[in-house]
């Protein structure tokens, strides 16, 4: 019996399992993966406060270690299903076993939505990827082509103009959601050109991706671009899966809270990208982490 329970070992995790471990609360954190959950595939990070420039294993590391100071556990499972009928919460993990908690707090983050277009599952690998610091070295001389608008797409895409020739942005509007400064470095940079206007309707190739099909969602016109590889970056799907039974969710699948972080359910918080927020970022998700730990520590103080 632990006092709280944490599925998802990201940003918004390993703060909650700090918070916790300080607050002399036996505390698990859950994650099928490595610590840092997301922050692992991100090369460089110069937005979070303290440090001007880090990499994500750099900080899921020093994350990681913190949070272990403080005496919270660590799991390595995969949460199949949960259980919060009762006043104590049971996690039900996919070896068979489970875990029970006073208090849980959801942080299982999102992951990357698919274009659902032909050939995106069938080059899932071969040239189709959803990490450019993952990949973007095996397209070292090459063109590629990012999917999307926003401050991912934009972001991944200059970055990946250290290894590829020629990175083309294609986008269904005619301007970028990006923040700014992302924007300014993105049209400075000779190496990335904007495709306005489009969509992908199909991803082609042979034993890799060759080339696009794309059509001008304005004039209706369908055309191909050459390339050898597509980074998709339109977004996230919250990873909440087995929670579609618990009322937790709303309509897009997201977790619903108030300012604590606290769900409908007494005893049950959720933090990060798995909450229905404006904004997903490493210092929001530790934010709610410290929030939502708190709150979890008020809660069993009434236990």
């Amino acid at each position: 019996m632990y006092d709280i329970a944490i599925i998802g070992g990201g940003p918004g995790g390993l703060t909650a399992g700090m918070y916790a471990g300080r607050a002399r609360l036996r505390t698990i954190i859950i994650d099928k993966g490595l610590p840092g959950g997301q922050m692992q595939n991100t090369l460089e990070i110069e937005n979070y406060p303290g440090y001007k420039m880090i990499t994500g294993p750099q900080l899921s590391e020093l994350m990681y270690e913190h949070t272990l100071e403080f005496g919270t556990e660590w799991k390595q499972a995969e949460a199949v299903g949960i259980d919060l009928t009762e006043r104590v919460k049971i996690i039900k993990l996919g070896d068979g076993t489970a875990i029970k908690a006073r208090a849980l707090i959801i942080a299982t983050g999102a992951q990357p939505r698919k274009l659902n277009v032909p050939g995106e599952q069938q080059y899932a690998g071969r040239g189709v990827s959803y990490c450019a610091t993952c990949d973007g070295a095996f397209f070292r001389n090459k063109e590629v082509v990012v999917v999307g608008g926003g401050d991912s797409a934009v972001e991944e895409g200059v970055f990946l103009t250290r290894f590829a020739s020629r990175v083309t942005i294609i986008h269904r509007r005619d301007q970028l959601r990006a923040a700014p400064i992302l924007q300014e470095r993105a049209f400075a940079n000779p190496k990335i050109h904007v495709l306005w206007d489009t969509v992908v309707e199909e991803i082609v190739g042979d034993a890799k991706v060759s080339k696009v099909k794309v059509k001008n969602v304005k004039t209706g016109e369908d055309s191909a671009l050459d390339t050898d590889g597509v980074f998709i970056y339109i977004g996230y799907l919250p990873n909440t899966e087995f929670l579609k039974h618990t009322g937790l969710l709303n309509a897009s699948g997201y977790i619903e809270t108030n300012s604590n972080m606290a769900t409908k359910i007494p005893g049950v918080f959720a933090i990060g990208d798995v909450r229905d927020t404006a904004l997903r970022q490493i210092v929001t998700a530790a934010g709610d982490g410290a929030v939502a730990a708190m709150s979890a520590y008020h809660y069993l103080e009434s236990w």
